[in-house]
């Protein structure tokens, strides 16, 4: 069976919101268009928007597992975003400008003992990705579909938040590929290290509660790794259902 790109998301807005995507032109040295594009600062983070910053200074799954239900919806042609929960409802705004509406909306998801969101940054040509370096994540269903056997229930895809989903391989064949070079439809990528997983993962995608000890079993494997980080080396166009060469 060949490896595929089985489906490909994105994150407008850090750790708030995933949306679906058919196709992206992935550029040399940049993160997925439109991923991670604004982030969350908290009111005590140090972050100013002048450059990238750590995860901790930001509103994020791991500590606000509400924020995992929210679904993304971007129009690029005006600048908006679309922000959608399950019991919530749902808000569209310019992150860049309109971040009032954005504060009230999202304040019912946050935890009262945590600190609260404050203000929205974007950092030019630079998506606010985990990593020190623009990333882009795969992983491989494969590896997910087995621990949800171990776990004994199902797991959604979409707990992991990555950016281009792989069908095709064996479970956790995603672990060899550090170092690797993967031709995904007309763009390269080069594999750097594997992606350690937080608490954002326990939280189900659908309602925002915390329902899965995907650490704990992801230990008991005698790893906490979920996936694997690239940077992308050569500039091309990747769709769902474009193959992907191993090297």
């Amino acid at each position: 069976m060949s490896i595929r790109v089985a489906a490909l998301w994105r994150h407008p807005i850090k750790s708030h919101g995933r949306e679906s995507v058919d196709r992206v032109t992935l550029t040399e040295g940049e993160t997925m268009p439109w991923d991670r594009r604004w982030a969350v600062a908290h009111e005590v983070s140090k972050a100013d928007g002048s450059k990238w910053v750590a995860c901790v200074n930001f509103s994020r799954g791991a500590k606000a597992p509400g924020l995992m239900a929210v679904t993304a919806k971007s129009n690029e042609d005006e600048g908006t975003v679309t922000l959608t929960h399950p019991r919530h409802g749902e808000i569209t705004f310019n992150p860049d400008t309109q971040l009032r509406g954005f504060l009230n909306w999202v304040r019912p998801i946050m935890p009262a003992d945590r600190a609260q969101s404050a203000r929205i940054l974007r950092v030019e040509n630079r998506g606010m990705t985990d990593t020190d370096f623009p990333s882009i994540s795969l992983l491989n269903i494969a590896s997910n579909e087995a621990l949800s056997e171990q776990m004994k229930m199902p797991l959604s895809m979409d707990r992991w938040r990555g950016n281009i989903l792989l069908s095709g391989l064996e479970p956790w064949e995603e672990k060899t590929w550090i170092g690797k070079t993967l031709r995904i439809g007309g763009a390269t990528l080069e594999v750097r290290e594997e992606i350690t997983r937080c608490l954002a993962t326990t939280a189900n995608p659908e309602t925002g509660a915390r329902d899965a000890d995907t650490l704990d079993a992801l230990n008991k494997r005698g790893h906490q790794e979920f996936g694997v980080y690239a940077v992308v080396t050569g500039t091309g166009d990747v769709a769902v259902g474009d193959t992907v060469e191993v090297s």
